[in-house]
């Protein structure tokens, strides 16, 4: 184990067992070709009914090399879409990707689930406990793709060619919509010293969402003074859903986080994540939309922390970076020694220029410059997750209390 943890990290709210597919180009162009799908119809906004429009989005999203989260009308597409490729059942969700990573590197945390089955059982490991919500086994799988840069698919006229590596996730989920709060987690929140929230953004019905926050915030009164709570945001299924959030969670969090993709879409226009002169007015605008103690944005380049408590976080900043990039390189079941092996390659250039820059225009901004890594075949999914687990675990390992 890598250092003492005196109290227990909770994280929440919902896991899911992913259907993490295989990128193949061959399949997805007989895919077109059997659906007759061309270059005018690549939209990222249309609902996704059916194995088509399915593709569709795909391919999309794959054009302009950007990550994103959807819902889809049945959980069947999913089962029929990935039934055409190989795949591997893992699981995910922000605080169950987090508890892995925090498992490999010896630190228990408590998981609070809304779903289980078989896979789950047989994937979660004996350091991560449970509280969970759920009443029976059910399975809604999550189909995650993952796509590398230069990836090409061929359609009748034109070529999709992937700009940037990137991950996308489709599902429909009842539990994690439902996202029914367990009634021991109040007792688990009682002896922690840090709670991870994470997954209202797969909620689609508004008062059952303001009804599980306030059910959350009684659980919450259980806290400990002092402990951490850290909210990572994601793409929203109905984006007014995230004010509701913010409106009722706000002066219980002290650390936000989201990625670059959760940003640009608060800010609702690209940002050049290179350029201190369009990073720093972003990150004072999503500041001061999201007003926190520290703001934690983390990108492929940096992650950056903004906020009066923000310095507090620079040693957990580096370890998350640390640990994302550890996964970047080597997937699933690294170990404390893989990650420090990370720590003595190289930066990249552009994110050190950035941070600094940062560092010197915005006087509360504290920052963390990625790595630069060459890797052939690189993993993109769950490196948000990761991050996060990554924090956790420098929280864990100094016994802080914030």
């Amino acid at each position: 184990m890598i250092g003492d943890v005196d109290r227990q990290l909770v994280l929440g709210l919902g896991g899911t067992v992913d259907y993490e597919l295989r990128w193949d180009s061959a399949v997805l162009e007989q895919l077109v070709h059997a659906h007759d799908v061309r270059m005018d119809e690549l939209t990222t906004t249309a609902p996704i009914v059916d194995e088509r429009s399915l593709l569709v989005a795909i391919l999309a999203f794959a054009a302009d090399g950007i990550g994103a989260e959807r819902f889809v009308a049945s959980s069947e597409v999913v089962e029929r879409f990935a039934a055409h490729f190989a795949y591997e059942v893992t699981l995910g969700g922000t605080g169950v990707r987090a508890g892995l990573v925090l498992d490999s590197l010896g630190i228990p945390s408590v998981q609070h689930l809304v779903s289980i089955d078989d896979n789950v059982r047989r994937l979660l490991p004996d350091r991560i406990t449970i509280v969970s919500s759920a009443e029976g086994d059910t399975l809604d799988p999550h189909l995650i793709v993952q796509y590398p840069a230069g990836a090409h698919v061929r359609l009748t006229d034109g070529e999709v060619v992937s700009p940037a590596a990137n991950r996308l996730i489709f599902a429909n989920d009842p539990p994690n919509r439902t996202m029914a709060i367990a009634a021991d987690l109040s007792d688990a929140l009682a002896d922690a010293s840090a709670f991870l929230i994470s997954g209202f953004n797969t909620m689609q019905d508004h008062d059952l969402l303001v009804r599980r926050l306030s059910e959350l915030l009684t659980a919450m009164a259980r806290l400990a003074v002092g402990a951490l709570v850290y909210y990572e945001d994601a793409g929203f299924y109905t984006r007014t859903f995230a004010e509701t959030v913010r409106a009722r969670l706000l002066p219980h969090i002290q650390v936000y986080g989201m990625n670059e993709d959760e940003l640009q879409e608060y800010l609702g226009r690209a940002v050049d994540l290179l350029d201190p002169a369009q990073v720093a007015p972003a990150l004072e605008e999503i500041h001061r939309l999201i007003p926190v103690p520290a703001l934690v944005v983390h990108t492929r380049c940096w992650a950056l922390a903004v906020g009066p408590d923000a310095a507090r976080h620079r040693e957990a900043l580096e370890s998350a970076v640390r640990v994302a990039a550890t996964r970047f390189r080597l997937g699933d079941g690294f170990t404390a020694a893989d990650a420090a092996e990370t720590a003595a390659m190289d930066r990249h250039a552009g994110g050190v220029a950035l941070v600094r820059a940062i560092e010197d225009t915005i006087p509360d901004a504290v920052g963390v410059a990625a790595f630069s890594l060459d890797v052939a075949s690189p993993t993109t999914i769950g490196l948000g997750d990761t991050f996060v687990g990554g924090f956790l675990a420098a929280h864990a390992r100094s016994g802080e209390q914030q």
